[in-house]
């Protein structure tokens, strides 16, 4: 019994440990909750897009004196500018969603990679970590960005909520959304300022290549537990949190790094449940046999 008490509350002696346990709580609860909108209106891949694309914010952010706020003072104003042209290509240049973020998020990636290494050569400091921007850093959170992630996941939760009606129609059905009067295309930009945003504050967590997997795998894990739209966010936020905190343990008793191994939790359980569904539906065919 001791050891169990010890191996659940050591980590707590450490404020840095306390500091990632919250932020992976919040991020557990803010990524799933928005990933159940982006899985029902299939924008996947826009969410990687947006997480290849804040580098040059981050990085420019970080350079003029916004160091340890730089992820959201640069990244949320270079995610919601990438999120609002990928729409402006999608509606105005007639390409599809995948072809506007293709054609985006990869100049801006690598213009922040080459702004790294042209600051560097030139004696500028960057204090800016690629290792941790591309795998997060959720260790390294200081007490203000705890706050800033309070603050932006509580309004990301905020206008979700106020506008939920509105989101769930205009993404099941955009044509009688705009039938009835609901400004469709003034919805859909809130929708990808609002995933920018909660895209951004994940980066500290999973980073970059990570962060689609607390986004997606939570809210598709549910969905296969759930048809109820507001059954799947809360079943998502609960899967999201259990994959930050079990991920947060393991790596603490394990000396793994922490993105990756919430990453993988995340996906266990999705797994899990697609294994749950299926045998769940076996046993209501042979009932029904």
């Amino acid at each position: 019994m001791d050891t169990i008490t010890e191996a659940l509350a050591g980590p707590f002696q450490y404020a840095f440990m306390v500091r990632a346990f919250i932020v992976a709580a919040i991020v557990g609860v803010m990524c799933p909750v928005a990933g159940v909108y982006v899985v029902t209106r299939g924008l996947g891949f826009m969410s990687d897009g947006l997480a290849h694309s804040v580098l040059p914010g981050i990085v420019i952010a970080g350079i003029f004196g916004a160091v340890s706020i730089s992820v959201f003072v640069g990244g949320i104003p270079m995610a919601i500018v990438m999120a609002l042209l990928s729409g402006y290509l999608i509606k105005r240049a007639g390409v599809g969603e995948d072809v506007s973020v293709g054609i985006l998020f990869a100049p801006l990636f690598a213009a922040g990679v080459i702004m790294i290494s042209v600051a560097s050569s030139l004696g500028v400091l960057v204090p800016v970590s690629l290792d941790d921007l591309l795998l997060g850093n959720v260790l390294g959170v200081s007490w203000t960005e705890m706050y800033v992630t309070l603050g932006v996941a509580g309004a990301v939760l905020l206008i979700l909520y106020g506008l939920h009606k509105e989101l769930v129609f205009s993404n099941f059905d955009p044509t009688g959304a705009s039938v009835v009067g609901l400004p469709t295309e003034k919805l859909e930009y809130v929708l990808l300022a609002l995933l920018s945003m909660v895209v951004v504050v994940a980066l500290q967590a999973v980073g970059i290549i990570l962060v689609i997997s607390l986004l997606i795998t939570p809210a598709a894990a549910a969905l296969q537990l759930t048809r109820s739209f507001t059954g799947a966010m809360a079943a998502a936020a609960f899967i999201g949190v259990a994959s930050g905190i079990s991920g947060l343990y393991l790596s603490y008793h394990f000396n793994l790094p922490s993105g990756p191994v919430m990453a993988l939790v995340a996906f266990s359980l999705f797994v899990l449940s697609v294994v749950w569904k299926q045998k769940g539906a076996g046993i209501l065919q042979r009932q029904t046999s």
